[in-house]
């Protein structure tokens, strides 16, 4: 690259992306019992020294659907410890946060809460391990949704057809794009997607502008 091509950071996002990582996963084992949480550890670390504007989750946060106490209370420690701070956030978000983060009762992105002070954004999508269950339909995510540390999107509410509404965000001129859906049966995301009842808007204003990024947790 020449001087002129690298670009410029005001209109770069730097994302750093990161999946399965399955926290609690033989976590009474008394060698591997903390390879996890080291993980996710360094994940975080790595983050922060890289000043990155999001952290990107692609589902499996947690292995179990219920994790322990011990489990959640690690990685709330550690969210807390890392991504919390007075660094600015460097993006905006145009698009409706209701439709985007409509699994909680703070429908908005946390680094906008007057309440928090978030200094590295952390979006995830639910994997096939962490999905929601239950009649309230919540997972651990939601968890951390509700106490500001994550920002939970791509939770599809209907088993009759899927609608995928993407996050807005620009820096700069740099216009993104961020879909999420997060796990679904696979022989029940087949059949939607042969019956044509999955369907990804598009922003309603220069729709060539934006870069389009994906994140799904499926088998193949």
């Amino acid at each position: 690259f020449s001087t002129a091509e690298i670009p410029d950071d005001e209109d770069t996002f730097k994302i750093l992306i990161a999946t399965d990582i399955h926290l609690g996963y033989l976590e009474k084992d008394a060698i591997r019992g903390n390879d996890t949480y080291n993980t996710l550890n360094e994940i975080l670390q790595c983050a922060k020294q890289n000043e990155v504007d999001f952290i990107l989750l692609g589902g499996d946060l947690f292995h179990d659907n219920k994790p322990s106490r011990q489990c959640l209370h690690k990685c709330i420690t550690m969210l807390r410890k890392y991504c919390m701070g007075d660094s600015p956030v460097r993006f905006e978000i145009l698009s409706d946060q209701k439709v985007n983060f409509n699994t909680t009762q703070f429908p908005w992105v946390n680094y906008q809460d007057e309440n928090l002070n978030i200094s590295i954004p952390v979006f995830s999508i639910h994997g096939n391990h962490d999905d929601p269950t239950g009649a309230e339909g919540l997972c651990a995510l939601d968890l951390l949704s509700a106490s500001g540390l994550v920002n939970h999107f791509g939770h599809s509410h209907s088993v009759e057809k899927i609608e995928i509404s993407p996050i807005l965000m620009q820096k700069g001129i740099t216009k993104l794009a961020l879909y999420g859906l997060g796990s679904i049966p696979d022989e029940r995301l087949y059949r939607m997607f042969v019956n044509k009842q999955v369907s990804m808007l598009r922003p309603k204003e220069d729709q060539d502008g934006w870069f389009n990024l994906f994140t799904i947790h499926q088998n193949r």
